[in-house]
């Protein structure tokens, strides 16, 4: 910086990257400036003052001239940094400099609700939801190992790829399977575990009843029963 000014940055980060938070100056005579950072939240707080890191950048971070390395951001880190340099012994002020720093979080394993069992005819939801990527996650529905077009002609659901929401309007048999989701962003992705989804039909019961099969030999009969059950229609 050189005369009053104020520059802006703009850095986005994958978690876990080292941010370089830029700050460049020039003094006419003062080989002392004072350097501070603070970090713009609701409240203002320091990040260097008096030639030292404070509160949680303490161990992570290093100053170059008036350069901050910071290791290993998370998103606690990210917001609004300003650079302030002054030079008592100058005639010139030097100014600030502002940083935003943001930074990007892949989405972790999504919480997926898939129904074990559904009826035919009946209309069904599976949801998925990441609650912590940055950006928001998309998501992908995928049955045995097969994504779902978002749009496919004719297709008997219909998925929200920003809400994680797959519909089926009305469900078949045919839509028995595993079902699982993925999410996914700029800088990762993750899925849930599959979940086999079973369409049954409308009206069918089940029923459990003895069987006796009974075979003779050529001295006594011998009788084996069997528990078995039996699908009816229902009446």
């Amino acid at each position: 910086m050189c005369g009053a000014s104020l520059l802006l940055h703009l850095l986005i980060l994958a978690e876990f990257d080292d941010a370089e938070l830029s700050c460049e100056f020039r003094t006419e005579k003062d080989n002392n400036p004072r350097i501070e950072w603070k970090k713009i939240d609701k409240d203002v707080s320091f990040v260097y003052y008096g030639s030292r890191f404070v509160g949680p950048f303490q161990g992570r971070a290093e100053i170059e001239g008036a350069t901050v390395r910071l290791r290993r951001v998370t998103q606690a880190d990210a917001g609004k940094f300003r650079c302030e340099v002054s030079a008592p012994q100058d005639s010139v002020t030097l100014g600030e400099t502002n940083v935003t720093l943001t930074v990007l979080v892949p989405p972790q394993m999504p919480s997926c609700d898939v129904p074990s069992s559904a009826l035919t005819g009946s209309q069904v939801e599976l949801r998925c939801r990441d609650q912590h990527s940055i950006p928001p996650a998309v998501y992908t529905w995928y049955k045995d190992n097969r994504a779902l077009p978002i749009r496919q002609p004719n297709a008997t659901y219909t998925i929200d790829e920003f809400s994680g929401v797959l519909t089926f309007q009305t469900v078949s048999r045919a839509d028995t399977g595993q079902y699982y989701c993925e999410a996914r962003n700029r800088v990762g992705s993750s899925q849930c575990p599959g979940t086999h989804m079973q369409i049954g039909r409308f009206g069918s019961r089940s029923v459990t009843a003895p069987l006796t099969l009974a075979a003779r030999t050529s001295t006594e009969p011998n009788t084996l029963k069997i528990q078995a059950t039996v699908i009816l229609p229902k009446k």
